[in-house]
Parts: C-alpha cells; structure tokens; sequence
C-alpha cells in the first residue's frame, strides 16, 4: 500500500495554513510520502488569496504533485473563486471527492 495523504487546509489561522503548506511539499520533495493531496476548504480559502508566503507555498506545491483544489461552495459562498483560481488552484467541490480519497486509502490530515 503506498503512502498517501490528504492535506485538508481549512483553519483561519495564518501560520497553521503555512505549516501544512510547508508539509506538504516537503513530503512530497523528500519522498516522506508517494501521494499528497492539498485541499483548500473554509477560512483557509481567504488566506490563500492574501499571503504571499502560502501562495509561493502552493505553487512549488503544484510543481511537484499536480493541482491543489479548493472549495467551491466556500468559494462560490465568499465571492473569491476567480482570485484562486488565477493561482492556478482549482475550484470544485470537494466533499465527494475527500470522501473517495479516504475511501481509496488516503489518510487526511486536517490542519
């Protein structure tokens, strides 16, 4: 079984949405795990599209695995769908989808 993770970014608080940012690139460059998922999901979303740290984090986030995703129905909710989306973060819903990761082996970790 590999070693996977979803990341599922959801705190209002700066440096913890920093933190598993961090995280998951780190786990990602150092093959501390084969698999990390990143999701954006409630206040983190408004982080996202205001701290340049978290955003240079997310973006060598998407040069080693692929494409973070946030919310939409929070995006959609707060009005800011088109600022994260302009940070190449795609916004879709994410329920089905963090249920089929864990029911597909990911183990979420939920900052």
């Amino acid at each position: 079984m590999k070693d996977k993770i979803i990341i599922i970014i959801s705190t209002g608080e700066l440096e913890k949405a920093q933190t598993a940012a961090m995280y998951a690139v780190n786990a990602l460059k150092h093959a501390w795990m084969e698999e990390v998922k990143l999701i954006f999901f409630g206040p983190a979303e408004a982080l996202v599209i205001q701290d340049p740290l978290l955003q240079e984090l997310i973006q060598e986030y998407q040069n080693e695995a692929g494409t973070a995703v946030a919310c939409k129905f929070i995006a959609d909710r707060d009005d800011h769908g088109d600022e994260i989306s302009a940070l190449g973060i795609e916004v879709k819903y994410v329920g089905e989808l963090i249920s089929n990761l864990i029911k597909a082996g990911y183990v979420p970790m939920v900052w």
